[in-house]
């Protein structure tokens, strides 16, 4: 852990945390260790302290005091981003907001809900099962629906579903100078002035604290029906990706993983009767008649590029291994060799340059020698490389970087982004403005207008 000399201005805020908060505040260097790390390689950076809120009311108090003293206020959720989006860079104080884990409404017949922003995505299903509804968006983790909407994040029912972009409908936000504000109100549409529920999606909590949120929410299908097909070479199941999407039949998922991630995972998560080849995973969703439609639609497409035949999951048990395998990708990436730690990068393009970008990606790969993985939700064009490397070797983290360095370039240049899903953070900051142009200063501009002070989450998304 990086030590970091703390800022004499901060202890009065400590102590009046402390006398306020009691036991829900803390100072302890094991709780300061966890909210300065996430799942990410960046060298962690622990806040000052941590403020374990209960309410929306309790966040805003934090902030009204931090921004008195220009004290940075760094939200956490449950700390599985990836690119750095929690260190305290400049110190401060930590909001958990795991404790705010209440449903505070389902509106079955609108199909919506509204939740605090600690309650996890596994929670919010448990919770909606018995209704028959769902919450599609499921970007592996068990990560809390505040932090998700503050990462934008997607997964691997994006390419049907979208992602929390499209599945918020509106925030309740705490601003940098401590005023609550909803974003919106429950209506599906509106013209109604500046959308600044799409503005605080995705803003990784540099201009607020979001504390609730309302999300669309969905039937569960009538059937589902999972499937595995291999392919003699990536090209293939590329090609295959590609034209199921045109053809447009209405895929649930549609996952990728290479040779070298399909082999992590079937030693790691044990799964059987597959071979070490390109792999994709599919699943269905619809009416019995429709499901089986458009399964005999995507086989017929994959015999057309010599795909395997069809390795079907139909129970649910069996439906949930497979995905419990795809899930866990970043750890059987891990266990590649004893010392690896991973480091996880994504982009996305348009897909018709997809295979263009997957194929080039992994040639260089090959030309620095590192193990990894390439896993993708190739149905919208985006995918994940896992580095397998050890943090202590300079000439491995170094050619990591490269080879990552390389490929956001060769996106952008393609149309594409930095990053599809997993947000920016501290580790995408450096491509912004390749990205974005002229358009990065909109960007600071409403920082500056928003956060006037930049207590909030500051050095992340947008360079100094």
């Amino acid at each position: 852990m990086q030590a970091r000399e703390q800022a004499p201005e901060i202890q009065p805020v400590l102590d009046q945390l402390r006398e306020r908060f009691g036991d829900r505040f803390s100072t302890a260097p094991s709780v300061l260790e966890r909210h300065g790390q996430d799942e990410s390689y960046h060298t962690p950076m622990p806040p000052d302290g941590v403020v374990f809120a209960e309410s929306t009311e309790e966040v805003a108090e934090v902030v009204r005091l931090c921004a008195a003293h220009r004290i940075p206020v760094i939200p956490f959720g449950t700390g599985t981003s990836l690119e750095g989006h929690i260190g305290a860079l400049s110190g401060g104080i930590s909001i958990d907001l795991s404790q705010m884990n209440r449903i505070l409404e389902v509106n079955a017949e609108d199909l919506d809900c509204r939740v605090q922003a600690g309650v996890t995505r596994k929670q919010l299903n448990t919770h909606l099962r018995d209704q028959g509804l769902f919450f599609p968006i499921d970007p592996g983790a068990d990560a809390s629906i505040g932090g998700m909407a503050a990462t934008r994040a997607s997964g691997t029912n994006a390419v049907r579903y979208g992602t929390m972009r499209e599945n918020v409908l509106s925030l309740t936000v705490v601003t940098a100078s401590g005023e609550i504000i909803r974003t919106a109100q429950r209506a599906r549409k509106s013209s109604a002035g500046y959308d600044l529920t799409r503005l605080f999606v995705g803003s990784e909590g540099t201009l607020g604290v979001i504390t609730e949120v309302a999300l669309k929410l969905y039937g569960i299908p009538e059937a589902t029906s999972a499937a595995v097909c291999q392919f003699g070479d990536l090209e293939s199941a590329i090609s295959t990706v590609i034209l199921t999407i045109q053809s447009g039949i209405p895929m649930a998922r549609i996952e990728l993983l290479n040779d070298s991630q399909m082999e992590a995972c079937i030693r790691f998560s044990g799964l059987e009767g597959y071979e070490k080849k390109p792999t994709l995973f599919f699943e269905f969703h619809g009416s019995e008649s429709g499901v089986k439609e458009q399964a005999e639609a995507v086989e017929a497409i994959a015999g057309e590029f010599v795909g395997s035949a069809f390795q079907w999951a139909e129970k649910a048990e069996d439906r949930n291994k497979l995905w419990e395998a795809r899930h866990n990708v970043h750890y059987a990436i891990k266990s590649m060799r004893p010392d690896c730690e991973v480091m996880a990068t994504d982009i996305c393009v348009p897909i018709s340059r997809l295979a263009e970008a997957i194929l080039e990606a992994e040639k260089d790969l090959a030309a620095t020698g590192l193990k990894a993985g390439i896993v993708g939700h190739v149905g919208d064009g985006n995918f994940h490389v896992g580095y397998c490397i050890n943090p202590k070797s300079k000439q491995e983290v170094e050619a990591a970087k490269g080879h990552n360095e390389r490929m956001v370039m060769r996106a952008i240049a393609a149309g594409g982004t930095c990053t599809g899903e997993h947000g920016v953070g501290q580790g995408k900051i450096r491509y912004m403005e390749a990205e974005h142009g002229p358009a990065l200063a909109a960007m600071k501009a409403i920082k500056q207008a928003l956060d006037p002070q930049n207590i909030m989450n500051p050095g992340k998304i947008l360079p100094a």
